[in-house]
């Protein structure tokens, strides 16, 4: 064989490879991106959508379990559509690193009584919910962390609400408004 016959086989073999590292390249980058579309678009839902989050503590006792729930948290909900006695997931104001779950129960203008309890302060205690805050308290008062301690919360710090258990199968089910507005004398119920 001749050295020219030679060096035009050698450089079919190599461009072979080449076209086939290309073509490997190709399908494999793509994969890639396909990777990095799926988990931009799971994020952008969790974000701004809904996610499902396990829920644990003994704060929101009977309502969820101590062990730990899964739920559903939908994320598009504006924090001037809440109402009382929504189930609220919000960043803690003692800890910035922590998203927590209590339930709704002043809304601004509202006056509260900051412990019905009388544990942490007075019963006969109030305070008036400012502009752009929300109060909250836990389901079990007595282990609950919550705006009793730490006052009203700003409405920035609110993330979602809660709609429904996903897990355990058999508390599964969507969470229901139980609040219910004694009202001022005088006023409409």
């Amino acid at each position: 064989m001749s050295t020219s016959r030679l060096a035009a086989l050698a450089q079919s073999l190599a461009s072979l490879r080449r076209a086939d590292f290309e073509r490997l390249g190709k399908k494999w980058g793509l994969r890639g991106l396909a990777v990095v579309n799926v988990v931009c678009a799971v994020h952008l839902f969790a974000e701004h959508v809904g996610f499902i989050h396990v829920v644990s503590g003994p704060s929101m006792l009977p309502t969820m379990s101590a062990a730990g729930e899964v739920v559903f948290e939908n994320r598009m909900v504006s924090p001037k559509s809440l109402k009382r006695g929504d189930l609220v997931t919000y960043i803690s104001p003692l800890d910035p690193t922590r998203v927590v779950c209590k339930r709704l129960i002043g809304l601004p203008g509202d006056i509260i009584c900051v412990d019905p309890t009388g544990r942490l302060a007075p019963s006969t205690e109030h305070v008036v919910i400012p502009k752009g805050h929300v109060w909250f308290i836990g389901d079990n008062a007595e282990m609950s962390r919550d705006s009793r301690q730490y006052g009203p919360v700003s409405m920035g710090l609110i993330r979602g609400k809660l709609m429904a258990k996903v897990w355990p199968p058999t508390a599964a089910g969507f969470f229901r408004n139980n609040f219910v507005d004694i009202g001022v004398e005088g006023s409409e119920v």
